[in-house]
C-alpha cells in the first residue's frame, strides 16, 4: 500500500490538518514530516478546536499510530506541554512515536532567532522566533543534538557542555548577551528525558514495516511548498523543506513509494510575516477575506495578509511536486462576492511572465494579470456534494483545475470535520 503525502501548495496555513484528520480515519500510520513548533494544524471535532503544533493530526483517531519523524525539529518543553494539554481533554495519547533521530530545539535557539531578526533591522523575514530555524542551521553544521541523546544522560551532558560553550561565547561576543547556564539546562533535559524516551523509536524502520505490510501510511507535512528553502520565495521562507520530496526524507518513505501527492490550497491566497505575494489585496475585500476565513496565526496570532487565487504560483508548486490531486480549501469564504478574480500572470517591465523567479527583487513592484468569474452569492456551508454546488462555484473550481494543472478531489465548505465534499465518493457511487 503506497504512501500518501499531504502537502501545503502556497505559504502554508491551507488547512492540511484538517484533511489529514479526514483522511487519518482510513489511515494505519500518520507521520509528521518536517517543521517545529512554529506549525499550527488547527482540527475541529465534536470535542471542540484543537491547536497541533507537533503532534501529527491522526492522534484525534484511536488506534492510529502517529509518527513525529526525522526530518522535524522538537522543543521538548512545547511537546510535552501539547501532551499534557491532549492528555486532559481525554485524548490518548500512547500511539505517539517520536524518531529518535529528530533534532531538539535546544534553548539557545530562540534566543539567537530572535536576536538575528533584530539584527536585520527592517528587513527581518517574519519567523515565529521558536528557534527553528537556528535549530535546522545547528542539525546541518553538524552541532546539533538529538533526540536519541537523551536516552544516555552522560553522553548528553558531554555534548551539552561542548555546544553550550559556543554557544555562549557568541551570545557575549557578538550579541552582548549574558552567559545561559548549563546546570538548569541540563536539569531540564533530565525532566524532558523522563517524559520523552519512553516514545522514541527509529520511526523510518516503524513506516517501512508498514508500508512491506500494505499498511497505510499518511505522510503530513507542515509550513508549505513556497516556503521551501530551495524553490519558495527565498530568504523569506523555512528552514526545512516541505515538499514532497522533504515529505519523504523527513518521514522515511522512498519516492517510489508513494501513490498520491495531495497538494492543499485555499480558495483564495494568505501569507504570514514579510515576503512577496502579488496577488495580495490591502483593501476592504482582503479584509473581509480575513474576517470571513479568520485569517490569523495558529502559532503566533498574527493577522495573515489575503489575496485572491494566485494560479502562478499554484502551478509553480504542483508541477514540482508532482501534485496529483488538488484539496481546495475555504471556498465558502468567497460565498458573498457577486465577482472573483485569479491571477493568471505577473506583469513587469519586460511583460508578462508566468514562473516564480529565484530574485525577490524581480518580483517587486509587478502587477498582477487578472482572470475574473462571477461569484454565487449563497450559503454553501452545508452543501455535502459536488453537484449540490452552485454552478458559478463549479465554474470557478473548473477554472482553477485549468490553471493550475490538477484536478481537486476535496472542497473544504466549512471548519466541521463534516463540511469536506469528497468527489471519489460520487465517482464511486457512479
Amino acid at each position: 500500500m503506497p504512501a500518501t503525502i499531504i502537502m501545503g501548495g502556497m505559504w502554508g496555513d491551507e488547512g492540511k490538518g484538517k484533511l489529514t484528520d479526514a483522511l487519518a480515519s482510513n489511515a494505519d500510520i500518520v507521520v509528521r514530516a518536517n517543521g517545529g513548533s512554529n506549525a499550527g494544524h488547527t482540527v475541529e471535532t465534536d470535542l471542540g478546536v484543537f491547536k497541533l503544533h507537533l503532534v501529527p493530526s491522526g492522534i484525534l483517531h484511536p488506534g492510529v499510530i502517529c509518527a513525529i519523524g526525522a526530518g522535524v525539529v522538537i522543543e521538548p518543553r512545547t511537546l510535552i506541554t501539547e501532551l499534557d494539554n491532549l492528555i486532559a481533554r481525554g485524548i490518548d495519547v500512547s500511539n505517539l512515536r517520536i524518531s529518535d533521530r529528530a533534532h531538539i530545539v535546544m534553548p539557545w535557539h530562540p534566543l539567537i532567532d530572535k536576536l538575528e531578526e533584530q539584527r536585520r533591522e527592517g528587513e527581518e523575514i517574519g519567523t515565529t522566533l521558536r528557534g527553528n530555524g537556528p535549530a535546522y542551521a545547528d542539525k546541518v553544521s553538524r552541532h546539533g543534538l538529538r533526540m536519541a541523546d537523551m536516552r544516555r544522560l552522560d553522553g548528553l551532558r558531554r555534548k551539552l557542555a561542548i555546544e553550550l560553550d559556543a554557544r555562549n561565547q557568541i551570545l557575549q561576543g557578538v550579541y552582548g548577551q549574558e552567559p545561559l547556564d548549563f546546570n538548569r539546562i541540563y536539569r531540564d533535559f533530565v525532566e524532558y528525558a523522563d517524559r520523552l524516551v519512553p516514545y522514541l523509536t527509529p520511526t523510518e524502520v516503524l513506516v517501512q514495516d508498514a508500508l512491506e505490510n500494505d499498511r497505510r501510511v499518511l505522510v503530513e507535512c507542515a509550513q508549505a511548498a513556497l516556503l521551501d528553502i530551495d524553490y519558495g520565495t527565498y530568504p523569506y521562507v523555512t528552514s526545512s523543506s516541505p515538499t514532497a520530496a522533504g515529505a519523504c526524507q523527513g518521514a522515511g518513505v522512498a519516492p517510489t513509494q508513494v501513490e498520491k501527492i495531495i497538494g492543499v490550497y485555499k480558495a483564495y491566497t494568505t501569507r504570514v510575516g514579510a515576503g512577496p505575494m502579488p496577488a495580495e489585496l490591502k483593501d476592504e475585500t482582503g479584509e473581509l477575506i480575513r474576517r470571513r476565513g479568520n485569517e490569523y496565526g495558529t502559532t503566533t496570532g498574527r493577522p495573515r495578509r489575503t489575496g485572491w487565487y494566485d494560479a502562478v504560483a499554484a502551478r509553480h508548486t504542483r508541477r514540482l511536486n508532482g501534485v496529483t490531486d488538488i484539496a481546495l480549501t475555504l471556498l465558502d469564504v468567497l460565498d458573498p462576492f457577486p465577482e472573483i478574480s485569479l491571477c493568471t500572470a505577473y506583469e513587469g517591465p519586460e511583460g508578462e511572465f508566468t514562473h516564480l523567479p529565484a530574485l525577490i527583487e524581480d518580483l517587486e513592484g509587478v502587477e498582477p494579470v487578472w482572470a475574473r468569474i462571477a461569484g454565487w452569492q449563497e450559503d454553501i456551508t452545508r452543501v455535502r456534494s459536488y453537484d449540490e454546488l452552485p454552478a458559478q462555484a463549479r465554474a470557478y473550481l473548473a477554472t482553477i483545475e485549468s490553471l493550475t494543472g490538477a484536478p481537486i478531489t476535496f472542497i473544504g465548505v466549512g471548519p466541521a470535520r463534516e463540511a469536506l465534499i469528497d468527489r471519489r465518493l460520487a465517482e464511486a457511487r457512479s
